[in-house]
């Protein structure tokens, strides 16, 4: 822009509340899922599509959410964002069966996917003009993610316990309501010429979310069964021909040559680990305090505010100046390892165990791990690209995280549910396969650290001058 905006700062808080809902999406539905659970008929197996139908629509289309933002206009399309947002949160709060609550999920996943690249555009172009108001304004909207991560755990506690599940979705339509109201302090950006790579958002979207209903469906069919062996074919095909349309159209939607950055894909490969290993372990984590040691909706996210408040202080006052004094990779390395102990402690849950003992002091370890691993791991992936391709390599960074946590959801809950956690009410079976999944989310992070120990290349930093910038990325909870 030529000129600096007066209603900056007030266009600030706005896309901070923006990141705020899309974070608080992700975590405030945790606490609901044993409600949700019984109310709507879903199996144990297909409960994590309520989480993994959101997930998949956000992480596959990131990347064709940036372009369309470059496209049409950063104002335009986080505009539309919360238009689709709150027609998902609709349908998702409405929902009486099963698959409808899904498809509400994943509609609230395409909003989403629009509403990031955008704001982060947005931010930009508003503070461009001094790099250190630069920095205070993504100091301020990175704060809004593990802030909306600790108030939907929260959030959502208080509404499914007080008034009922469905207030976790239709508390998003007077919010963002308001937040269109508010547009019009963001800046104008004018489109500009240019394809959309539709086929490419189509066969990467598609493959990954066959490859995760596979591994849903696989401790059903048979892991070796023909139905499986073709669902995984067929997501392998999907996600190999989304490489060939990569290569051959004129503008695709991730040119395949910014892997030649430096340890743009040790990086990724971390990112991809960490979300296999977390999320899964927030999503039995609720589900142990509700089901096994019977905490009620309000009790359950009161017990993850621990944990999620740890998240906030490091990831926004501690991790940014260990970045800088020691480097990404013994941070990226130590917090998988320090994660991997989490929740290894974890997965020797018992029956008859109590929050103090069984809970607290194993999930600390686990939100340290997660909060000195990700800022470096996310800072290590955007560093080395140049500055027209930083915001592909972001949408990169945070689609693996995304996919990351999809797959490795789909395959501990194929996993947990082998081992007894589809057998309601019979604790000690529940109580094993829980347990599997935590071990099995351990062995995920421990390979993670030993992998980006042995591989990320060890030169310098070069993103930990501005530890910062990466705040405002996406993180689960």
């Amino acid at each position: 822009m030529s000129s600096v905006n007066p209603r900056r700062w007030w266009a600030l808080w706005v896309l901070a509340a923006a990141q705020f809902m899309v974070i608080m999406d992700t975590s405030i539905i945790g606490v609901a899922l044993p409600e949700m659970q019984r109310d709507l008929g879903f199996s144990p197996g297909d409960l994590q599509w309520v989480f993994n139908a959101y997930v998949i629509a956000f992480g596959g289309l990131l990347l064709l959410g940036g372009r369309l933002s470059d496209l049409l206009g950063a104002r335009r399309v986080f505009t539309a964002g919360w238009v689709v947002l709150i027609a998902g949160s609709v349908v998702a709060a409405a929902a009486q069966i099963a698959w409808v609550e899904v498809l509400g999920r994943a509609v609230q996943g395409v909003g989403g996917a629009l509403i990031a690249p955008s704001a982060m555009t947005l931010l930009m172009i508003l503070f461009a003009h001094d790099p250190k108001e630069l920095g205070k304004a993504m100091a301020l909207y990175g704060a809004a993610a593990p802030a909306g991560g600790t108030a939907g755990v929260f959030l959502g506690g208080v509404f499914t316990q007080w008034l009922s599940w469905p207030w976790v979705f239709i508390v998003y339509v007077p919010i963002g309501l308001a937040t269109l109201a508010a547009t019009g302090l963001l800046p104008t950006v004018a489109p500009r010429r240019g394809a959309v790579d539709v086929l490419g958002a189509v066969t990467v979207t598609a493959g990954l979310a066959l490859a995760v209903f596979a591994v849903v469906r696989a401790p059903q069919a048979g892991w070796g069964s023909a139905q499986t062996l073709l669902e995984l074919g067929g997501a392998a095909a999907l996600l190999a021909l989304f490489l060939v349309i990569q290569r051959t159209v004129r503008e695709p939607l991730m040119p395949l040559g910014i892997w030649r950055v430096p340890r743009l894909a040790s990086a990724n490969l971390a990112m991809t680990l960490l979300g296999a290993a977390w999320i899964p372990m927030w999503y039995f984590l609720n589900l142990y305090l509700q089901q096994v040691l019977g905490y009620g909706a309000f009790a359950s996210g009161a017990a993850l505010l621990p944990m999620t408040g740890l998240l906030m202080v490091f990831m926004t006052a501690i991790t940014a100046r260990l970045l800088v004094r020691f480097g990404a990779k013994p941070l990226i390395s130590g917090g998988l390892l320090v994660l991997a102990a989490g929740l290894l402690w974890l997965s020797a849950v018992e029956p008859t165990g109590t929050f103090v003992v069984d809970v607290l002091p194993a999930s600390l370890v686990a939100a340290l791990g997660m909060s000195l691993a990700y800022i470096p791991a996310m800072m290590t992936a955007l560093s080395g690209a140049p500055q027209e391709q930083a915001g592909l390599a972001s949408g990169i960074v945070n689609t693996t995280y995304q996919v990351g946590s999809a797959l490795g959801l789909a395959a501990l809950t194929a996993l947990a549910t082998t081992q007894g956690a589809d057998r309601l009410g019979d604790l000690p079976a529940l109580t094993d396969g829980f347990s599997a999944a935590f071990l099995g989310a351990a062995i995920v992070a421990a390979v993670g650290g030993i992998v980006t120990l042995l591989v990320m290349r060890g030169e310098a930093d070069a993103g930990a001058e501005q530890p910062q910038q990466v705040a405002g990325e996406q993180v689960g909870v």
